[in-house]
């Protein structure tokens, strides 16, 4: 008779093999970088001319320094929404440049 093996969603599978191989944290980067148009707008995005994450900040240039003055006010906010995209805590701070 044949055994049969306890069953788990495919998900749960690729989401271990991730974390074992290291690879988690570089998809989640990658999802937080591909969320900022959506999260901070199009105007915001349209400025934004540079855009990395280094040590669990995020670091974003923008041309127009009044628009770094208002996302500075939206920072912690911004943070929580781009982590919830991510699905997981990529950052823990923002700065602008």
């Amino acid at each position: 008779m044949l055994e049969r093996r306890k069953s788990e969603k495919l998900a749960d599978v690729l989401l271990r093999f991730m974390r074992s191989e290291g690879l988690e944290s570089p998809l989640g980067e990658y999802r937080v970088i591909e969320a900022w148009p959506q999260v901070a707008g199009a105007q915001a995005a349209k400025q934004t001319t540079e855009l990395y994450i280094r040590r669990q900040t995020l670091f974003v240039r923008l041309a127009v320094p009044a628009l770094r003055t208002n996302l500075m006010s939206q920072r912690a906010l911004l943070v929580r929404r781009l982590n919830d995209i991510a699905g997981v805590d990529v950052i823990t701070d923002l700065r602008f440049l």
